[in-house]
């Protein structure tokens, strides 16, 4: 549930600390001649980001009023047992929109209203929670590939944007861009993160709602709730993922924009 708001973070990061670098020659052409569709990619998916989060809130409060029949750390429970998964804890974080299931430890971590609250969007988290669980018990491809890509992501997403900013300077002094592709395919590496993460967090959410209806646990009402609630955070990701794009094409287009500007001066 965090990853949204952690991307977001992260690509505000990247565009604070590049405008430390307007003074440096070529690098505040390239700004100043941004061409518009990336400023449009940029805003549009900003836009559409925002309005994804606000009705995700908007639906989990709604259904944090619903009553369940169990709280979420019950309902985890139960799901873990019924799929014979007896090596993974369900434990409590402090904080907001915190749960996520850690395979490091086998633990799945439920922020501290879904672990203590009976309520459908508690229900409904826990079970996506414990989906990710039964994944990497049953090893779920998606997440096994998203799970060899994390150290790679962490080297791509911290030295690649110090490579693409080294290689705008560089454009800038020597017209010459290999060092800022580099860098950007090292800050790829984040956005491919972001697209192997949604069939990982469309599956999750698919495999709660099926144990929910099987398991009885939720009546008709409760399992539309529930599968509204899911499908609103599963599109954060989606949200994620066109952030990512848009931020690639954006420091693509400078790329263009300042190699070609110079070179055809």
């Amino acid at each position: 549930m965090e990853v949204f708001s952690a991307i977001l973070a992260q690509y505000s990061h990247h565009v604070s600390e590049s405008s430390n670098f307007i003074g440096v020659p070529g690098y505040g052409y390239a700004l100043g001649g941004m061409n518009l569709l990336g400023l449009i990619l940029i805003l549009g998916a900003g836009l559409i980001g925002f309005i994804v989060q606000q009705r995700m809130m908007q639906h989990m409060r709604r259904f944090s009023s619903e009553r369940a029949p169990m709280t979420g750390a019950e309902v985890a429970r139960r799901m873990l047992a019924e799929n014979g998964i007896d090596d993974v804890r369900v434990i409590s974080t402090s904080g907001q929109l915190t749960d996520h299931y850690n395979p490091a430890d086998k633990t799945v971590n439920l922020s501290e209203s879904v672990y203590n609250q009976a309520t459908v969007a508690a229900m409904a988290v826990a079970a996506h929670e414990c989906g990710h669980a039964v994944q990497h018990a049953t090893a779920y491809s998606w997440l096994t590939l998203r799970s060899t890509l994390v150290p790679m992501v962490n080297i791509g997403s911290h030295l690649g944007q110090i490579v693409l900013i080294i290689g705008l300077i560089m454009v800038g002094v020597s017209h010459n861009p290999t060092v800022a592709w580099i860098g950007l395919a090292l800050f790829g590496t984040t956005t491919l993160f972001t697209l192997v993460t949604l069939p990982v967090e469309f599956d999750a959410s698919m495999r709660a709602l099926r144990w929910l209806r099987s398991s009885g646990l939720a009546d008709q009402a409760m399992h539309g709730q529930a599968s509204t609630a899911l499908r609103w955070a599963a599109m954060t990701y989606v949200a994620a993922a066109l952030s990512s794009i848009a931020m690639l094409v954006y420091y693509a287009l400078i790329i263009l924009r300042q190699s070609g500007g110079r070179n055809n001066e």
